[in-house]
């Protein structure tokens, strides 16, 4: 099949636009005999009958599994080099209450920037010291309860912070670990970073202003240092821009020993995974071994001991385990010149993937209820929001046939996508299905128009109910 003008360079006409590529898809996802694309044992058409669509669907196996073989890949490389690991979940990519207790029986920490990511740890019951507390404006009242319930670590992103974490250490009786973010000057975007004498960005602090920042800790009783805490980017492929990093990390890690112990050192997240066939993450191992060897290079260099090496991955953990399903509404070829695109509407969008819209991300996509041989036609995934940028997936090859009735999956989309759901022409959040040895269970419930109604105040109870029903009859009248 020749290659269209309208693709883009990178995506290349498939042989078979049936197949599920490599390195895109969860670990048990596969095609039935049917044609189905099963997850987890359930198949799609199955997850579209009991629960409806769009659905984000989880494959818990594989959320488990990437967690747990991640943390023993970095145990493994940082003990080769005389140090341990503390790995944090990064739970911004998605949380939930189950989320949080696979993590923590995968030997993870969580990681929160917000009192609600925190309650949401807690009530999963969390221990409160394997909590780690971001963000670059904790209100008075996260603060306050932080120290209270006692969160292992805060990470202090200015100096204002530095009071009023220690004020509530001593309102709450107890001393307070820290970690100090800094701006290392490394910008890291997949194979390629950027490494400049400041950043321009909300979070953290420069490193001239370290130095000072660090003494103005120490000299706080009710506040204990633990070390330094960068992060340089996100959807990272290699090690490179770590390495950079790191170096200038460790040698302000350096000059802070000889003011007092810095007994830890957080290297941040941002590992990088597949969306498309042509993207090339690395592999955990890989990432474990290059890191350890970086820092045990730099350690050795300056004649230091290795420090207690932190770490907080996300994406690379939920993001390849969850897909989303979703109906397709219409479909519509649009001619540009000599070249055709074929539109391909579902009952989702924006509200449920923001991620398009917002970066540009591109993702794939599979006919997901059945197998085609009809010939691979260039289609754009579009939602069903009133904008021209509610774009799912901009590029990829569908059997031509594709229809209204089919349904269609997208790959990779269990980080950031529940995160950043909104309710934007009054559409619900889709529900989270956890799939798992041929069964299927809800882990977050989606939401009804009758939710969305009971926030209005305006509306009375009567009301509530009397269009709650009617949603109801007439959504069963569409389907019918």
């Amino acid at each position: 099949m020749a290659h269209n003008p309208l693709a883009p360079e990178w995506l290349s006409p498939p042989a078979d636009a049936n197949t599920l590529a490599d390195g895109l898809w969860p670990a048990t996802a596969q095609r039935a005999e049917d044609g189905a694309i099963t997850i987890g044992g359930v198949s799609a058409p199955d997850l579209a009958a009991r629960f409806g669509t769009p659905l984000y669907v989880v494959d818990e196996a594989d959320v488990r599994t990437r967690a747990a073989d991640l943390r023993t890949a970095f145990d493994t490389e940082f003990a080769r080099i005389g140090t341990s690991v503390r790995v944090y979940y990064a739970a911004k990519a998605f949380l939930s209450t189950d989320i949080a207790r696979w993590m923590v029986e995968a030997g993870l920490n969580i990681d929160v920037c917000s009192g609600g990511e925190l309650a949401v740890a807690l009530a999963a019951g969390v221990e409160p010291g394997r909590i780690g507390f971001h963000g670059n404006n904790k209100s008075r009242a996260e603060i306050d309860q932080a120290t209270r319930v006692g969160v292992g670590t805060i990470i202090i992103d200015s100096p204002i912070e530095i009071e009023r974490v220690a004020e509530a250490a001593v309102r709450n009786g107890v001393v307070q670990n820290v970690r100090l973010r800094v701006n290392s000057g490394v910008h890291a975007h997949t194979h390629e970073f950027l490494a400049t004498s400041h950043e321009d960005q909300k979070f953290g602090v420069v490193f001239e202003d370290a130095p000072a920042l660090v003494a103005a800790i120490r000299a706080q009783p009710s506040l204990a240092f633990l070390g330094l805490h960068c992060h340089i980017g996100s959807q990272i492929f290699g090690v490179d821009g770590f390495a950079e990093s790191a170096s200038r990390l460790l040698t302000l890690h350096t000059e802070l020993l000889a003011g007092g112990p810095v007994p830890e050192l957080n290297l941040g997240g941002g590992f990088g995974i597949a969306y498309t066939s042509v993207d090339d993450p690395t592999p955990a191992r890989r990432l474990a071994a290059g890191l350890a060897d970086i820092v045990a290079a730099e350690c050795a260099s300056r004649g230091i001991p290795v420090p207690v090496i932190a770490i907080e991955p996300g994406r690379v953990i939920v993001g390849p385990a969850g897909v989303t399903l979703y109906e397709v509404g219409t479909t519509k070829p649009v001619r540009i010149g000599e070249n055709t695109r074929l539109y391909v509407s579902v009952d989702g969008g924006m509200s449920d993937n923001a991620r398009p819209a917002l970066y540009g991300a591109e993702y794939s996509v599979r006919l997901a209820d059945r197998v085609s041989d009809a010939p691979a036609a260039l289609v754009r995934v579009a939602g069903k929001h009133c904008e021209s940028g509610d774009i799912v997936v901009n590029a990829d090859y569908l059997p031509g046939d594709v229809a209204p009735g089919d349904l269609v999956m997208v790959p990779a989309t269990g980080a950031y996508c529940w995160s950043l759901a909104s309710n934007y022409n009054y559409l619900g959040r889709p529900a989270v299905v956890a799939v798992l040895d041929g069964g299927a269970r809800v882990i977050v419930r989606g939401e009804t128009i009758e939710d969305l109604l009971a926030r209005d105040a305006g509306v009375s109870d009567a009301a509530h109910e009397a269009t709650a029903t009617r949603s109801t009859d007439n959504m069963k009248e569409t389907t019918r």
